[in-house]
């Protein structure tokens, strides 16, 4: 059984009036969701249906006299929940993709009855006491594995609370969902609520394409100028590449001082500031609860790493290896402005991503923009789809399903023509999609116990890349090609599953700091010549991209190293140190933050930067006292990509063997058994930093 440990409370008078499943998209169950029919109003009649029905499912294995087995649990309960599972599942992911009022407000209206169930199912004392009398002699390894799992996850869940602390840990749970939803809601208002309308003049510097869509942009609101956002597409090319200083500062402030009390009179509506002090008490209180001393404990639990300790020492050594790196860098970046630039004094924050791209390309004799040219939408996904296929042994073919936006594609996944999974892939930003790049499950790879079908699953690819301008084909940069690989890596882990107990199944049971192992694992062939020759074409020419200038961007491979890892460093050490040494009654971050940035970074921004109140990924992303796992999977990522190197073909293509291998061992296996024991498989010892600080050209 899946227990979904983020969700909690109420109950909603509005969910029960009746829609037949003929009319409702969301009871549609006999295939993919049907998210070109799904409207506000489907919610919560849907919700009402599918939560009378797991309920029922949870009073039946409940009941005295049901067989304490297994199979038997899952093919009533596991088959109910999975159903409201899949209908919320569509919920959700609409409103991250097409958020509007209405859709948000059917959301929010169904999130505390949605939470509670779970949070309540999770706890039901009657239910994990069945769970402890299954015979586990009578399970296969797979389901012994989710069964050990499944008993952890009761306790986490609150199962043992009684009384008072019972209900005090669900209405916990319920007030977090809600806090949450809204920090994400936050962070998206804020970013799409800001606008800036430049001049042609203060645009001296910026990419034709971003011009052009910008100006486009402006049009589409009868405004004079060219439109630009905090959106990635738009922003960090302004930032990048603008002459202009003062555009940028304008552009800066706005971004990173989004979600809090520092942004502009309009932007203040949307402060982040109550709502982290509350998350953070209340997770402090939940991990007391449940007999831990902090919200850093609890969440170990289900992770490699051991204790938060062991957790802030790794950062600590990773940081102190970087650290000489960092300082080299910021030293070439200063004497670079002083004497190229003519900046002597002190370098602005605005002025960084600047500076650091005229070093680049008088380094390196390239720039960002020269590259993007040559990395055209369908041909890098042809390139991936080429690697995949070679690598991993499959055939990636068009499908077609309803989608939420005409920009959707759907693609199927086969080996010896059978199919294996199925994905969505949305690749561009807009308005009313929440930002960055994930991969979310639509279904898991299961075989039923209802009928006995093998179900294969399907996952969400979701980016947030520039249009194509002119009729021209979207431009990547190098950054997203790799957001692309990296994305397509979970998904690959989710899709490439041989497991059939759902709750081990791809994804699934993975502990949270060797999730990102297949991610990352991904990006390195973003930078192999074999890979990429096969997945660019000038844009205008279609000329391949020339081997000259993927020397010059292997040179630059790793150009700023020791800042980026500080950097990501800063970000984890933060997190971690939020959920285990700070006092949630000291509702000011700043302080913790500021002490972190002074122990790491090598760079400060300034006073008024705010960027953790919108630091989605752990407060309102799953990430929370995770947020390491980044950095923690690299390690792993990169000595598993060194087996390939080590056992490259003469001509410098991946040896087939080992990808199988790979694939057998990491992909293949899931979550059925302990992510150590799959990378051993992999690589036969346990990982080292080695490989990933030489990759980092930092060894």
């Amino acid at each position: 059984m899946r227990l979904n440990l983020r969700l909690t409370v109420p109950c909603l008078t509005a969910l029960h009036h009746q829609m037949s499943p003929m009319t409702n998209p969301l009871l549609h169950f006999a295939d993919l969701p049907l998210f070109d029919q799904i409207l506000p109003e489907h919610v919560s009649p849907a919700v009402a249906a599918l939560l009378a029905q797991a309920e029922t499912a949870l009073e039946t294995v409940t009941a005295p006299d049901f067989p304490a087995q297994w199979s038997e649990i899952a093919r009533v309960l596991d088959v109910s929940t999975e159903k409201l599972g899949f209908a919320w599942g569509a919920v959700s992911h609409l409103n991250s993709v097409a958020d509007t009022p209405a859709l948000r407000a059917a959301y929010n209206e169904a999130l505390p009855v949605i939470t509670e169930f779970w949070t309540r199912l999770g706890a039901d004392e009657r239910l994990y006491a069945k769970y402890k009398t299954i015979d586990v002699a009578t399970l296969n390894a797979e389901q012994a594995q989710a069964h050990k799992n499944a008993v952890r996850n009761f306790v986490l869940s609150g199962a043992e609370l009684t009384g008072e602390a019972k209900i005090r840990f669900a209405e916990i749970q319920e007030r977090q969902a809600a806090l949450s939803q809204k920090f994400s809601e936050n962070a998206l208002d804020a970013t799409d609520a800001f606008a800036c309308y430049a001049s042609l003049d203060e645009l001296d510097g910026v990419p034709a394409d971003v011009q052009h869509t910008a100006q486009a942009a402006a049009k589409a609101e009868s405004k004079e100028g060219y439109k630009l956002t905090l959106k990635m597409p738009s922003y960090l090319p302004v930032m990048q590449f603008a002459t202009s200083s003062k555009l940028r500062e304008t552009l800066y402030r706005a971004y990173v001082t989004r979600g809090s009390d520092q942004a502009d009179e309009a932007g203040r509506a949307y402060d982040n500031s109550a709502l982290i002090a509350e998350i953070l008490q209340l997770r402090k209180e939940e991990a007391q609860l449940l007999g831990y001393a902090n919200f850093g404990e609890v969440s170990v639990v289900t992770k490699m790493a051991k204790s938060p300790d062991e957790v802030i020492a790794f950062l600590k050594e990773l940081a102190a290896k970087a650290r000489p790196y960092a300082e080299k860098d910021l030293a070439d970046l200063r004497e670079f402005a002083a004497t190229d630039m003519n900046i002597t004094s002190a370098l602005n924050a605005w002025d960084v991503a600047y500076i650091s791209e005229k070093l680049k390309e008088a380094r390196y004799a390239f720039s960002e923009q020269e590259v993007k040219q040559y990395f055209t939408a369908p041909k890098v996904l042809a390139g991936l789809f080429k690697i995949i296929e070679t690598l991993f042994e499959v055939a990636i073919r068009e499908d077609s399903a309803p989608v939420w936006n005409p920009g959707v594609q759907f693609y199927r996944i086969e080996r010896d023509n059978q199919l294996i999974g199925q994905f969505y892939l949305d690749p561009a930003a807009r308005t009313g999609k929440r930002g960055g790049a994930w991969m979310d499950d639509v279904r898991t790879r299961w075989l039923r116990p209802d009928n006995g079908v093998l179900q294969t699953p399907v996952a969400h690819l979701v980016c947030n890349f520039a249009d194509g301008v002119n009729g021209k084909p979207a431009l990547l940069t190098h950054d997203d090609v790799t957001t692309l690989f990296h994305e397509f890596g979970h998904g690959l882990h989710h899709m490439l599953t041989q497991v059939n107990e759902r709750d081990v199944s791809g994804i699934s049971g993975v502990e949270w700091d060797a999730v990102e192992l297949p991610s990352q694992f991904m990006e390195n062939f973003c930078w192999e010549w074999d890979v990429l020759k096969h997945m660019t074409a000038h844009v205008d020419t279609g000329e391949p991209l020339p081997r000259a200038l993927f020397d010059k961007m292997t040179a630059a491979k790793n150009f700023q190293s020791g800042l980026q890892t500080l950097r990501q460093i800063e970000f984890s050490l933060f997190d971690m140190l939020l959920h285990t040494a700070h006092d949630p009654a000291l509702t000011d971050i700043m302080p913790l933050l500021n002490a972190v940035r002074a122990e790491v970074a090598v760079m400060q921004p300034p006073v008024w930067s705010r960027t953790a109140h919108t630091f989605s990924h752990i407060f309102a992303g799953g990430y929370a006292a995770g947020y390491y796992s980044y950095k923690w999977a690299e390690v792993l990522s990169a000595d598993a990509y060194a087996a390939f190197e080590e056992t490259a073909l003469p001509d410098g293509t991946p040896n087939l063997e080992t990808g199988r291998k790979y694939r057998h061992a990491i992909l293949e296996a899931g979550g059925s058994r302990p992510a150590l024991e799959s990378f051993k498989a992999f690589r036969g010892r346990a990982p080292t930093l080695d490989a990933l600080l030489r990759h980092q050209g930092m060894a």
